[in-house]
Formats: C-alpha cells, sequence, structure tokens
C-alpha cells in the first residue's frame, strides 16, 4: 500500500474518531459550542462510535485552550492525538462537513506527531498548504483529506505550531472554490507536551 493510500486510510480512521469525540459529552465539543444551539448528530457518528470501539473506545485526557488531546487502544498499539476544529472558516455559509486538524503519535508504529488534516469537502490534489508564524508548508490531498507534502517538514511544522498564535489551512475544492480555515494556537504546546507524555 502506499504512503499516500495508506494515509488516506487512517484519515478515514480519523474522520470516524472525531466523530465519536464530538458528541454530547465532549468536553472541547462543550468548550467550542456553548454559545451555540445544540446541533443534530451527523448519520456517520453512530458508525465512528461502532467503529472506535472496535479500536478501544478514544477517551479524552486533557483540554488545553482548543486543543483536545484524546487516547485509545489501537490494535497495534496505543494511538494518542491532539486536535482542534478551526474558529473561522471563510467564506461562511458554505456547505461544508465539519473540519479538523489532528496531530496523531502511534509509538508501536514509530510514528510521532503525524499531521492530518480534514477539510470537510473534496479538494484538488495540488496547491493547498497550511501557514503559520509566516512559513507556508504545501499540503497535497486526497478526497477531503490533506497532509504534509513533504513529511519531512512535519517537525518543523509542529515547531512553528508552538510558537505562533494562528494557522491558517487554504485548499481549493475540486470546483476551484477556495476556502481558509483559521485554527487558534493557544493551547497547542501544552497539549503537544501531554502528547508525548501519554505517547512517548
Amino acid at each position: 500500500m502506499s504512503q499516500l493510500a495508506f494515509r488516506g486510510f487512517f484519515a478515514l480512521f480519523l474522520l470516524m474518531f472525531a466523530a465519536a469525540l464530538f458528541g454530547p459529552n465532549s468536553a472541547l465539543a462543550r468548550s467550542r459550542h456553548r454559545a451555540a444551539k445544540a446541533a443534530p448528530k451527523p448519520a456517520q457518528s453512530q458508525n465512528a462510535e461502532q467503529s472506535s470501539d472496535a479500536e478501544g473506545k478514544p477517551a479524552q485526557i486533557g483540554l488545553y485552550g482548543d486543543w483536545g488531546v484524546y487516547s485509545a487502544e489501537g490494535k497495534k498499539s496505543k494511538i494518542c492525538y491532539a486536535l482542534a476544529t478551526p474558529k473561522d472558516r471563510v467564506p461562511p455559509g458554505l456547505n461544508r462537513d465539519p473540519a479538523y486538524i489532528f496531530i496523531a503519535s502511534r509509538p508501536g508504529e514509530n510514528v510521532r506527531e503525524e499531521i492530518s488534516i480534514i477539510m470537510g469537502f473534496p479538494l484538488k490534489e495540488d496547491g493547498a498548504r497550511a501557514e503559520v508564524s509566516g512559513s507556508s508548508f504545501p499540503l497535497i490531498a486526497k478526497g477531503p483529506n490533506a497532509w504534509m507534502k513533504n513529511v519531512a517538514d512535519e517537525p518543523h511544522f509542529v515547531e512553528a505550531l508552538k510558537k505562533g498564535s494562528k494557522l491558517l489551512v487554504k485548499a481549493a475544492s475540486v470546483k476551484g472554490k477556495v476556502t481558509t480555515d483559521s485554527y487558534p494556537l493557544a493551547g497547542i504546546s501544552q497539549a503537544l507536551e501531554r502528547l508525548e507524555k501519554e505517547c512517548p
């Protein structure tokens, strides 16, 4: 299986994992949507919870600003994530699925701080990028998911996140419409410290 195909498979797992996390009892969901009216649960959530149970139900182990840290027992090893949803989405009012950024560690597979982004709509394969602290990182996309185009950029990207105040993810849909998701970075350093502690 190619690296991109594997990442696509893993992104599907992450999407189901996120749907399970953002149920009514999620502290991250409560903190992000205190003032909003309760929205109906996505249709995929029930299947997502069943799928995550097969791997071990995800548990929130920390909340730092807008970043939640979660862990679950995978088939091969423990899996830990730092996860956030965008604070702002431009242009507003588009019909999109939820968006997330994951920073995942799977020590049993020797994977540390792998970046996965879910945009919530089908993307053009090239042209997406993440911008933080004055640096731009090209992304590669498949379906609604994106990753660092150059895996060697991941450590530099994570360091930039720790020093920055805001992450912008810019991507074009397959129809050519460019959108920007904005993620606040307050709490990211503490979230990543907890990630490292839980999945060393």
